[in-house]
């Protein structure tokens, strides 16, 4: 029996290929492509994966699923060697890979829960993802996302503190709580919890976690209860991912974004008041359309301003049917070389906050026996045991990270 799963995309995926590689464990000579819709370079890498699957192993069965797949299904069903496509719905779901099982895709925009899926075991990964949420009420301009996952929708507190305490036993010590728009946590269950409540609970009923980690926020949407809980609670990592995507209000106004400029400063200050030494990262678009160097000046200084190490920067990528498709343009050339620009603005924040760690001790979840990641994220040479934390102390610094050694 063989089964491979190619993922892209964001750790949403990743869990989900978790979930899909359990249910179709008994189907033979089988690659999964897990797509992503992100952006037009995540599903060109899709169409590459399937072409070269399909080269390499002409009798394979492929079935394409993921965000790409639900949007645009026959496209993908189009692709030689393509034998089916799954919708994010029916991916999840056991019968789908049962073995003669056809295509199908449903409206996810009729999607109201949130099936949640057992996952104890993460191929290759020292970390486990927990999916908390599920899709987007947003529209924002730039977007195709929430057509491809559908209205937001939460997986009850019980049910993750069941799943918590079965990862805690199968041996993870660090888990990273995900979904498409995790601060919208909660409306749609009973008694509407927000995040920061979801997390108190569930750190309180799982004491043998050792370490939480969030994936990316709303800055405009951060809770009390989170609040409270990145200034008290040292099982909360001390490293808050942001999905800021311009420092331009004009243009924030044009994706449709619910946060300013001040504001991000102003979550970001916040967090490092609370916890100091927090490190940030932050999601960042260059070339959105209308941007001009003025404009696109304001994004890069927000960088250096709030001196941000850690940043996932993309180029701007047209989605066909979003708003901002119709707006004027930037050249693409200078879209990448604003991308560009903005990832050397972070590589020189991420140069200055790792010599800042040089002579303390970190906490280190080694995913390897040679490398890990501190608890700010920031990426660590040092010997230890895959899946264990181990104390270690930071001798130096470059430019791929720390190096230690264990204390």
């Amino acid at each position: 029996m063989t089964v491979d799963i190619l993922t892209f995309g964001c750790r949403l995926n990743a869990y989900e290929s978790e979930v899909i590689r359990g249910h179709a464990a008994a189907l033979d000579d089988t690659i999964v492509i897990n797509t992503c819709a992100v952006t037009a370079e995540a599903e060109r890498q899709a169409r590459q994966a399937i072409r070269r699957a399909h080269r390499e192993r002409p009798e394979a069965r492929i079935v394409v699923t993921g965000c790409a797949a639900q949007i645009a299904p026959d496209l993908w069903a189009a692709l030689p060697g393509v034998t089916r496509v799954l919708g994010n719905q029916e991916k999840l779901h056991v019968e789908s890979w049962a073995p003669g099982a056809m295509s199908a895709v449903s409206d996810i925009m009729g999607a109201r829960d949130t099936a949640a899926h057992l996952v104890t075991e993460f191929a290759g990964r020292a970390r486990a993802f927990l999916q908390v949420q599920q899709g987007c009420d947003h529209r924002c301009t730039f977007c195709i996302i929430p057509f491809g996952r559908g209205p937001s929708r939460s997986v009850p507190i019980g049910v993750l503190v069941q799943q918590v305490r079965s990862l805690v036993e199968s041996g993870f010590q660090e888990i990273v709580l995900t979904g498409v728009d995790i601060t919208s946590y909660g409306p749609d269950l009973p008694g509407a919890p927000t995040l920061g409540q979801m997390i108190r609970r569930l750190l309180a009923l799982v004491p043998d976690l050792m370490r939480l980690r969030l994936s990316s926020l709303d800055p405009e949407e951060v809770d009390d209860d989170l609040w409270r809980l990145i200034a008290e609670e040292p099982r909360l990592m001390p490293h808050l991912h942001l999905s800021l995507q311009a420092g331009s209000d004009l243009i924030l106004k044009r994706m449709k974004r619910r946060h300013t400029r001040a504001g991000s400063l102003a979550t970001i200050a916040r967090a490092r008041v609370l916890r100091p030494g927090l490190a940030v990262g932050a999601d960042l678009i260059a070339g959105f359309p209308t941007e001009d160097e003025a404009l696109f000046a304001e994004t890069l200084a927000l960088v250096e301003e709030a001196d941000i190490p850690f940043l996932h920067v993309f180029p701007y990528s047209e989605r066909p049917g979003t708003p901002a498709t119709r707006m004027p343009s930037v050249p693409r050339p200078l879209r990448k070389e604003r991308a560009g620009r903005l990832r050397e603005a972070g590589r020189q924040a991420a140069l200055r906050f790792y010599a800042s760690q040089v002579g303390r001790c970190a906490s280190v979840l080694s995913e390897t026996e040679a490398a890990g990641h501190t608890e700010h994220f920031a990426p660590v040479r040092v010997p230890g045991t895959a899946g264990h934390v181990l104390r270690a102390h930071v001798t130096g610094s470059d430019d791929r990270g720390l190096i230690a050694e264990a204390a």
